[in-house]
């Protein structure tokens, strides 16, 4: 029988963020099963490769799954019913769960969360929180239903953003933050107290798209950087020259600039260039034009004056 503070894990994950999570319950529970999701096509020559999660649990021994759909798959479902776990933790495992699998492990599934919900409930709430300016974000330990991060909490925590922190930086202190806080709720199960979520507080945290990493040159130089900072990992920070695309890196805020049209370079600054945003300016470390490499800003300066301005169709 199963002791009550050491109970079976399913474990659901898919992204390399998911790793210290599943090797902090690891050294303390029984994984008596992993899932994530199926293998893709990666790289130019699109081999089929298995996610960083399933990778690591093949080299573990861990009992793998890797079901391409979860709603309505019996066989699945009858898998988690026999492998005997008692809960199950999901971790950036990128799938809607049906219902009918939360019903399976005894004290259900609990989630691991990368905000302090009700903020922040989707896909890239990470990101989400840099590109808006949070300062503080945190994570939050949940009860899984059937709606999107909706489900009671269990256990929340804090934790400041460093000015400097991008999104991979970020994600580096949830994950270990997280790794904690699951583990410590899993030692708690039988006496975790739900709480339900204020739904009237919720915001949002959509998977992030391409445009997102455009540089809107007619908002504050704080937001062009923050903005740099939720990117960093996709789609990077993206700006127009002559209709041709430039990735850009290390953007920081000049402190005290204010002159110039948002958008134009005003300056080199070392290897870098000064560019005016709607409020202020930001320096531009190193710049990418396409099918070329990265080089320092102030090289590709000589025949460009300013930056196109960009703007979003909607909010």
């Amino acid at each position: 029988m199963t002791s009550p503070d050491r109970p079976r894990v399913a474990f659901f994950g898919s992204p390399a963020f998911a790793l210290p999570v599943l090797d902090a319950i690891r050294a303390e529970f029984e994984v008596v099963l992993v899932v994530a999701q199926p293998d893709k096509p990666v790289g130019r020559g699109l081999k089929l490769t298995p996610p960083p999660v399933a990778a690591h649990a093949a080299v573990l021994r861990l009992p793998l799954a890797q079901p391409r759909k979860l709603r309505g798959n019996a066989a699945f479902e009858a898998q988690l019913r026999e492998c005997g776990a008692d809960v199950a933790v999901t971790c950036a495992y990128g799938k809607i769960l049906p219902g009918s699998l939360l019903a399976v492990p005894r004290h259900g599934f609990l989630n691991t969360h990368t905000s302090l919900l009700p903020a922040y409930r989707g896909a890239a709430p990470i990101q989400w929180a840099l590109i808006r300016g949070e300062t503080v974000t945190g994570t939050t330990i949940m009860q899984t239903d059937e709606g999107m991060d909706t489900g009671p909490l269990l256990r929340q925590e804090a934790l400041p953003i460093a000015p400097d922190w991008t999104a991979l930086e970020l994600a580096d202190a949830l994950a270990t933050q997280a790794a904690r806080l699951i583990v410590s709720a899993l030692h708690d199960l039988p006496t975790l107290i739900p709480t339900p979520q204020d739904d009237s507080q919720a915001t949002h945290a959509p998977l992030l798209v391409k445009e997102d990493g455009f540089v809107r040159w007619q908002e504050s130089a704080q937001a062009v950087v923050n903005r740099h900072r939720g990117v960093a990992a996709w789609p990077q920070t993206t700006a127009f020259v002559g209709g041709s695309r430039l990735k850009l890196a290390g953007l920081t805020v000049v402190e005290g600039e204010n002159g110039g049209e948002a958008g134009q370079i005003l300056r080199a600054d070392g290897d870098a260039l000064i560019v005016a945003c709607g409020v202020g300016a930001v320096r531009i470390q190193t710049l990418q034009p396409e099918a070329r490499k990265p080089q320092a800003a102030a090289q590709w300066w000589q025949a460009h004056a300013r930056f196109e301005l960009w703007e979003p169709t909607h909010p």
